[in-house]
């Protein structure tokens, strides 16, 4: 326990990289993994070869393939809420609220929360011509590019209370951000995922092994590039984080070996002491003693030591150093011992 306070403060930083450090590790393990798979998925064409090509896959499913296309409603599109000439396939409405905080260290920044969300969705097909492919479960795309239709900001006229109140209580309003976005009808968009044909025609979705599903305006090229820059982004992280831990990890060590030596250097001292009081008790021990006054153990001795709770007297100090637990004389318990002379 001593030894632990004195290095709370690296064992608070080494716990807290350490936790850091391994989702960097998991994060990115996933994203070689996905860059990996992603390099050698087939890039498919929307046209009269994708039945064929599905059917050299077992179970006629490709479980990571890229296909662009135009995107066109399964039925009636979205419309636009802010804009009535504008529809599409998928909506998100995002309220964002803007506020002035005061930090710990007493300082004022600006801080968004999104304070509501919604999603719509309605059934759609990436086609090129008269061939289609259906977009099965579009809102679990871990990439999913949309375009911003309206972006609006109304700002707060706080009066004198407002003001007071934020000053106390640390939160002053700014106003309120309300934003739109569509995957627009008639877009043309990458969609990269497991393709599956099936009696009610081809699909793409989500694959079932855990790889993610990207819907986005950007090409497979493209893709590659910005999964690499983050998995640059990461190998960086790691060797600072990595290289954090190990300075922590290395101060622990540099303290430990450092009280390790200390407490073998004052165990060397105490057994020099002890070495230098036993011959000096040595050289100033009476010599013609009765029998009576001589140590139960050792016999040569003198009785020195009291023990207690008994009370007996009979070692001397060089006997009682190498009995701990029970008293010679009466077998009873050891609490505490006490010099005693004898006259």
């Amino acid at each position: 326990m001593e030894f632990l306070s004195e290095v709370i403060g690296e064992a608070v930083v080494l716990s807290i990289d350490s936790l850091i450090l391994g989702l960097c590790i998991k994060q990115l393990s996933k994203c070689k993994h996905i860059l990996n798979t992603l390099q050698s998925a087939p890039v498919l064409g929307i046209d009269s070869s994708l039945q064929k090509e599905i059917s050299k896959y077992p179970n006629d499913v490709i479980p990571y393939a890229v296909v662009r296309g135009l995107v066109k409603p399964l039925g009636n599109p979205i419309t636009s809420n802010y804009n009535q000439t504008v529809t599409g396939v998928i909506q998100r409405l995002t309220i964002k609220e803007h506020v002035v905080a005061r930090t710990s260290a007493g300082f004022w920044s600006d801080q968004t929360r999104t304070i509501h969300e919604v999603c719509n969705s309605t059934p759609f097909v990436l086609c090129n011509g008269k061939y289609s492919i259906e977009v099965i479960d579009a809102l679990a795309a871990e990439l999913l590019d949309l375009d911003v239709i309206s972006d609006k900001f109304e700002p707060m006229s706080p009066g004198v209370i407002d003001h007071v109140w934020g000053f106390f209580s640390g939160v002053r309003q700014r106003g309120l951000q309300t934003m739109e976005e569509m995957l627009r009808d008639g877009s043309y968009i990458t969609v990269i995922g497991e393709i599956s044909k099936s009696s009610g025609g081809i699909k793409i979705q989500p694959p079932r092994d855990g790889l993610p599903l990207f819907l986005t305006t950007a090409t497979k090229s493209s893709l590659l590039k910005r999964l690499s820059s983050s998995k640059d982004f990461l190998r960086i992280l790691l060797v600072l984080f990595g290289s954090i831990g190990a300075i922590a990890s290395g101060r622990i060590a540099y303290k430990y070996i450092k009280r390790r030596r200390r407490k073998i250097a004052e165990d060397v001292m105490k057994k020099q002491l002890a070495a230098g009081r036993k011959e000096r008790r040595a050289q100033n021990r009476d010599k013609n003693l009765s029998e009576v006054q001589l140590c139960v153990v050792c016999s040569e001795n003198p009785k020195e030591v009291i023990l207690l709770p008994c009370g007996h007297v009979c070692l001397c100090e060089d006997c009682s150093d190498n009995i701990q637990d029970k008293c010679p004389i009466c077998r009873e318990r050891i609490d505490s011992r006490a010099p005693a002379f004898i006259t």
